[in-house]
């Protein structure tokens, strides 16, 4: 069910795209997943159709990524979801929905990257190729990429839940991890593009290594620590000096400071989301918990 109560079901999706899009209803259609904000549906061998069924805020992030991601997609060396189609509310479905191209391989949330050097060296590519200067019309994030200083208090809150959780072996090294990167300078160089999501459930591994990524709906624009976060919560243990080797501009340690103290927000979050009975769906997202688990485990060993 949609948060309003609509069932998104294979007769649904296939009645959207014969009122908007006739030449594509034909197509086989399966289920894909059933993503935080999206449901996925494949549509024959080469398409998706995504459709908002969770939140609210879904609606705003498809048509951002209708708008931006086929500008972005020809300089990206991995293959992303890009948009081909979208899909207006009707009568049927009063939200915006979109046909993407399919972005083939496993959820990394299932299937984590384990070729440590093959995988470093394809996210350090991917985000080099991403991490240009946006333009001045560019979105802005809705509290990713900014200073750090602004999600002191969601790290507080989310700490103490994954502390009492008994969720964190040691408490004291997260909290220094944390305290060191508030404490980095702010990021002083131009915004630039940024794909502000990248944990395991948004990138997609096949042979061990990386082969996509998947899910832009945060897209914007700011500090490129938001994205290098992925050295801890992505890439096998051992991975992350290779990855900053590879990356270019080649950060500097303040911005390393920065993306470990994102990595420790985007860990405890999915903690908490794949812990069952807390922060949002029901039963959690199971497979979100243990990378985030390996996420705060590579950062407090030095």
């Amino acid at each position: 069910m949609t948060h309003n109560g609509i069932e998104i079901t294979a007769d649904l999706v296939r009645e959207l795209l014969h009122e908007q899009h006739p030449d594509l209803a034909d197509r086989p259609l399966e289920l894909g997943a059933r993503g935080w904000d999206n449901q996925l549906w494949r549509l024959g061998d080469d398409l998706a159709v995504r459709l908002p069924w969770a939140t609210e805020s879904a609606d705003e992030l498809l048509r951002k990524e209708h708008a931006w991601l086929p500008v972005l997609a020809p300089d990206l060396p991995l293959p992303v979801p890009v948009p081909q189609r979208l899909g207006e509310p009707s009568e049927r479905f009063p939200r915006p929905w979109i046909v993407t191209t399919w972005v083939p391989g496993e959820p990394a949330d299932r299937v984590p990257a384990t070729r440590a050097a093959e995988s470093a060296d394809a996210l350090a590519a991917f985000l080099t190729a991403l991490h240009r200067p946006a333009p001045a019309g560019a979105p802005v994030g809705r509290g990713r990429g900014g200073p750090l200083a602004g999600h002191a208090e969601g790290f507080a809150r989310q700490f103490t839940e994954a502390t009492e959780a008994g969720l964190i072996p040691d408490p004291d090294a997260v909290r220094a991890v944390w305290e060191d990167a508030a404490a980095a300078p702010d990021w002083a160089g131009p915004a630039v593009w940024l794909h502000a999501d990248l944990h395991s459930a948004n990138v997609l591994t096949a042979n061990g290594t990386l082969t996509g990524v998947i899910d832009f709906g945060d897209l914007c624009a700011g500090d490129p620590a938001c994205d290098l976060a992925a050295a801890w919560t992505l890439l096998p243990d051992g991975a992350a000096d290779r990855f900053h080797a590879a990356y270019r501009p080649t950060p500097d340690a303040a911005t390393l400071r920065r993306a470990r103290g994102w990595a420790v927000l985007r860990a405890l979050a999915c903690l908490l989301i794949g812990h069952a009975g807390t922060h949002g769906r029901p039963g959690g997202k199971p497979t979100w918990g243990p990378p985030a688990a390996a996420t705060l485990r590579r950062l407090v060993i030095r």
